[in-house]
């Protein structure tokens, strides 16, 4: 064989397990996988509202916009089962969440949604404040308000206002369990409610804001999941 052929067949074997390595360690051998490489949107999309999402020190920045409706980046992949690790800091006037196992559905004329409302379970993040808050429960974003009891929703300071909060959250079947820092928040079972919503995408949210207010950003980084078996 040509040694010039040899040498060049060589660094293209080397190249090819090198590249499968580097395939492999997108899913660590715990099943999890990055959702943000720190650089770029890739898999993402935004829906509904026009608030703006952007890169900055290796986290998703969402900034509010006048005007603007309730914006989300989704994940264009669907997930059903899964566990879930998120950082998020946000402004302590400004409510946000994100969204697990939502949808689209239709809007009606001029209607900003006209091109699909996004809907499903929201875990909540929101400031503590003076008297504590509800970050951590589940909202159903337009579809009927609160999932958790109201006499489940207690208000805690278990979020740190201003600071990075480590969520996890995992659903399997009719269960949602959200913990913030390392205290479980929410334990919610509820068949009925969890039924229309099996799988969805995931979203950030950036609220809609009142007029003259703002702007005001909420930022996520280590974004991470892992799904699991029925």
């Amino acid at each position: 064989m040509n040694h010039t052929k040899f040498a060049c067949a060589i660094i293209v074997a080397i190249s090819t397990v090198s590249i499968a390595q580097s395939g492999a360690s997108a899913q660590d051998k715990d099943g999890w996988v990055s959702m943000f490489n720190g650089k770029s949107l890739e898999g993402w999309t935004q829906k509904n509202g026009f608030a703006k999402y952007e890169i900055k020190d290796g986290a998703i920045v969402g900034t509010t916009a006048n005007g603007s409706p309730n914006s989300f980046l989704c994940t264009v992949k669907q997930y059903g089962n899964f566990e879930l690790e998120f950082e998020v800091k946000v402004d302590n006037r400004l409510n946000s969440g994100v969204q697990i196992r939502s949808a689209t559905k239709a809007g009606k004329g001029t209607s900003p949604f006209k091109t699909g409302r996004v809907n499903g379970p929201q875990v909540e993040i929101e400031a503590s404040g003076s008297k504590g808050a509800e970050a951590g429960y589940i909202y159903g974003e337009a579809c009927g308000g609160w999932m958790t009891p109201a006499d489940k929703r207690k208000p805690h300071k278990h979020f740190k206002d201003g600071q990075w909060n480590k969520y996890r959250v995992i659903a399997k079947g009719p269960v949602i369990k959200v913990w913030i820092n390392g205290e479980l928040i929410s334990d919610l079972k509820d068949d009925a409610k969890f039924k229309s919503h099996p799988k969805g995408f995931i979203g950030l949210q950036v609220h809609s804001i009142g007029r003259n207010q703002g702007p005001f950003q909420v930022a996520w980084k280590n974004l991470r999941i892992r799904e699991l078996d029925q």
